[in-house]
């Protein structure tokens, strides 16, 4: 069975990650105004989590290379998915959150499902030679 859909995957998810934090560390101010959104206080608090995403973008491209080799890593991927929807649901049901985070959780939520089937999947292949 082939890993080919494993590495478009992880291509897709640096590419996605990599324009959100890009767009985020280059424009805040735009994209907040584009949604009508009050952005937070100090561009700061945008710009950390951009950068994370950055890094995060380069570790799915890492793992594209190599999916077996870098296997372990795809659980970090998760653990950002994860953390992110859940925050963002949480707030919604809680207090409500701005309309324009809840898109990018449900993506997450999708790219979080596809990380843990590729993650069995790879686990479970021959390691190619």
């Amino acid at each position: 069975m082939s890993d080919k859909w494993v590495k478009v995957l992880f291509v897709i998810a640096g590419l996605y990650d990599g324009i959100l934090g890009l767009a985020f560390l280059s424009m805040p101010e735009a994209i907040f105004a584009f949604y009508a959104v009050e952005p937070p206080n100090h561009v700061g608090y945008v710009e950390f989590p951009a950068a994370l995403l950055l890094i995060f973008a380069v570790m799915f491209f890492r793992i594209a290379s190599n999916p077996y080799r870098f296997r372990e890593l795809i659980l970090y991927g998760c653990g950002l998915k994860l953390a992110y929807s859940i925050l963002v649901f949480k707030h919604e049901m809680a207090a409500g959150v701005p309309a324009m985070w809840v898109p990018w959780a449900w993506v997450d939520i999708a790219f979080l499902v596809l990380f843990l089937i590729a993650w069995y999947r790879i686990g479970k292949l021959d390691r190619p030679d």
